[in-house]
């Protein structure tokens, strides 16, 4: 059996569970729900197992395509985010910093939330330009 037809399979299984907890959940009604959380538990167990196959499936699928494929490269990529990383960890600045309920996050926590910010936007920037550079040098090309 193809590995197609067995995620075909857990996808039905999976999809079949997710739609009876979703009824016994509109059966609860709204207000028990809101009021007790009964019912909810069912549908984060299906997302808990859900995230833990897709987990397990992307780990099979990257040290299959190492084992394939050409580790240097992979190794380089995996060495370019970790600087992207560093330099924004670097950018980044810690303040303590009081929470809606009461809270404060702490100096290394806002310097940690900072730090993922900025290395969000310099990979969109990344991004960005990359698709840029190749529709120019498409057009340039013709």
């Amino acid at each position: 059996m193809g590995l197609y037809k067995i995620l075909k399979i857990v996808a039905l299984i999976l999809g079949v569970a997710g739609l009876v907890f979703w009824a016994m959940l509109v059966s609860k009604g709204d207000d028990v729900v809101k009021a007790t959380g009964e019912g909810v538990d069912p549908l984060m167990y299906i997302a808990y197992i859900v995230f833990a196959i897709v987990v397990l499936f992307v780990l099979i699928f990257v040290l299959k395509g190492l084992a394939a494929g050409n580790i240097k490269k992979t190794l380089i990529s995996i060495g370019a985010f970790l600087v992207v990383v560093a330099i924004s960890y670097a950018l980044a600045q810690g303040v303590e910093t009081p929470l809606q309920d009461g809270e404060m996050l702490s100096e290394s926590g806002s310097k940690w939330v900072g730090a993922g910010l900025y290395t969000f936007y310099i990979l969109a920037i990344v991004a960005i330009g990359s698709m840029v550079l190749s529709g120019v040098k498409k057009l340039t090309s013709r």
